[in-house]
């Protein structure tokens, strides 16, 4: 029996050849990320739209504490964050601007707080849009989805 060089137990040469992919299977691998790819991404998106919007939403639950107590302090309802001594963490600050509006003359007096998204939280979660918080506890979304709050 004779052994051919480089062929070791029995292999052939055609099948020596063939130890890396071809052309077409890596295509065929990399139509399938890009398929999956296409897929997972809104949704990773939208999850992240949804933490942001949750972070928000925290901050905004903090002032209306603090600005139950600044009513119980000062008589009045604070017009600032600053006012309130809350700060709004810098990934919120980076999603959202909170504002405070207190209407003092108003009797009983109101305030609200309100979330503005900023881009691009505003394109990613435009189904809610900007939040507001008042002091009577109604929660609205100007973008008019379900299940914002």
């Amino acid at each position: 029996v004779r052994v051919h060089r480089g062929l070791g137990t029995g292999e052939s040469a055609l099948e020596r050849k063939q130890r890396g992919f071809t052309l077409i299977e890596a295509m065929i691998v990399g139509a399938i990320i890009a398929i999956l790819a296409a897929v997972a991404y809104p949704s990773y998106a939208r999850h992240l739209a949804r933490a942001k919007r949750a972070a928000a939403q925290g901050v905004m639950q903090t002032a209306v504490s603090k600005q139950e107590q600044y009513m119980l302090n000062a008589r009045s309802f604070a017009t600032s964050l600053t006012d309130l001594k809350a700060t709004v963490p810098v990934e919120v600050d980076a999603s959202y601007t909170i504002t405070v509006v207190a209407d003092n003359a108003a009797t009983p007096p109101t305030y609200y707080v309100e979330a503005t998204p900023k881009a691009p939280q505003s394109t990613n979660d435009s189904r809610c849009g900007t939040l507001k918080l008042t002091n009577t506890g109604v929660r609205t979304a100007s973008g008019g989805g379900d299940n914002c709050w």
